[in-house]
């Protein structure tokens, strides 16, 4: 079952979910309308390798926006800090941002239940595309859970700001694992 928009409210307001700044204006009728935040990441290689850390610049977005540009990922990050130990959510971009031709979340929507942070956002534009921190930019749906659940501890919980890939570390623990 999907939250409607007045029990993602009651969520918020009860501690069931945790959308922090929440703000009213913010609530859909079954979802919660997501901020860029104020950083961007670019990675820096021209090959990204996911048996190694990648390096990444830090960008900062100011009030004239940032122009993104077609070809290139950038990490982007959630104003707000969201998560839950008892719904699963999912993010996925505002048509309206879809519309301007801007990928968000394509394949990796669903956060897990216990994970508490910033979402780091994948952003790919189709033609250049200038962004503002603080724009509505997604829009994150949350859903009941059945069964026994095991809260999130991985390796992202916590984030705060764009998370580049730690793909990485799970190959060490596989080969640790070994």
């Amino acid at each position: 079952m999907i939250l409607t928009g007045p029990e993602i409210t009651a969520a918020a307001l009860d501690g069931r979910l945790r959308i922090d700044p929440f703000d009213p204006e913010q609530v859909n009728p079954n979802s919660y309308n997501v901020r860029l935040g104020t950083h961007l990441a670019v990675y820096t290689s021209p090959v990204i390798d996911a048996y190694r850390p990648n390096p990444a610049t830090p960008l900062t977005l100011g009030g004239d926006g940032y122009d993104l540009q077609p070809g290139e990922l950038y990490l982007g990050h959630t104003f707000e800090q969201v998560g839950s130990n008892h719904f699963v959510p999912l993010l996925f971009g505002r048509s309206s941002v879809g519309r301007l031709g801007l990928f968000v979340e394509i394949t990796a929507p669903i956060g897990d239940i216990g994970f508490h942070g910033q979402w780091t956002l994948m952003l790919t534009p189709v033609r250049p595309l200038r962004v503002y921190p603080g724009m509505e930019i997604g829009q994150i749906m949350f859903f009941v859970a059945t069964g026994p659940v095991d809260l999130y501890a991985g390796k992202y919980q916590g984030s705060c700001g764009p998370q580049p890939s730690r793909a990485w570390q799970d190959l060490t623990e596989q080969a640790a694992s070994s």
